[in-house]
């Protein structure tokens, strides 16, 4: 197993928001999170992430306990984070932002190889090189911020809610950018409110309210699960 949540307490201030969650994931995997809003899902990415205290269980990546570490270190052993919202730096041109991604990488020229792949993967951002992040649209803003976290040569992409506020075209652009990253051998971690558009991108997927993970199994199934569909696919789905 690439990643490994085992009985996972964490929150804020001392107040639980995961409640003993547990997830797995093999190399290679997409595997999607969904579940409305305040269901623990940013929290559980951000507690990978180092960034929110932990109160009990543990964590584990390649085999290695990362339970307690902080967050540089968590980059470190290569699980790259796109936060909800973006996050990029508005008043930093689009390389810069890029730059930032790779701030513990010492090797000058792969760093400079790996941003001439990421204007390759996203032609966009070559022609907004020295535009500053604050003034790119939000789509834009978002292939930068996934961009930023491939910098850093993650064998884990944690993605928290790609989607949110683009118009639907984007959507379908930026989740197959996410396709791709995958196939070329990242492993992707996806936290998404769009339920649909989660389950038919990932090949497994699991389901989380008010803190647990109450549901998981195969993205497909999960397709077709009668709660699933009725809870957060808006009613029954065509065969």
């Amino acid at each position: 197993m690439m990643l490994v949540i085992d009985g996972l307490h964490a929150g804020y201030g001392g107040v639980s928001v995961l409640k003993g969650i547990s997830l797995e994931m093999n190399q290679g995997e997409i595997v999607a999170v969904i579940g409305a809003n305040g269901a623990g899902k940013t929290t559980s990415l951000m507690a990978i992430s180092g960034v929110v205290a932990k109160q009990s269980g543990r964590i584990f990546f390649c085999g290695e306990e990362i339970t307690n570490l902080a967050s540089h270190e968590v980059v470190e052993k290569g699980i790259s984070h796109v936060p909800e919202g973006r996050r990029i730096f508005p008043r930093l041109s689009v390389t810069e932002n890029l730059e930032m991604g790779a701030y513990l990488r010492k090797d000058a020229k792969k760093r400079a190889e790996d941003l001439e792949a990421i204007f390759e993967r996203f032609p966009v951002l070559k022609t907004r090189a020295d535009q500053g992040g604050g003034t790119l649209s939000g789509g834009e803003q978002q292939m930068l911020a996934i961009g930023r976290a491939l910098m850093a040569r993650p064998k884990l992409l944690l993605l928290d809610e790609p989607s949110l506020g683009l118009a639907p075209l984007m959507v379908e652009k930026i989740f197959e950018m996410i396709r791709q990253i995958s196939q070329q051998g990242t492993t992707i971690l996806l936290v998404e409110q769009n339920a649909h558009a989660a389950l038919a991108l990932a090949d497994r997927a699991y389901v989380m309210a008010t803190g647990q993970i109450v549901l998981s199994d195969r993205a497909d199934a999960l397709l077709r699960h009668e709660e699933v569909q009725r809870v957060y696919l808006g009613g029954g789905l065509s065969a």
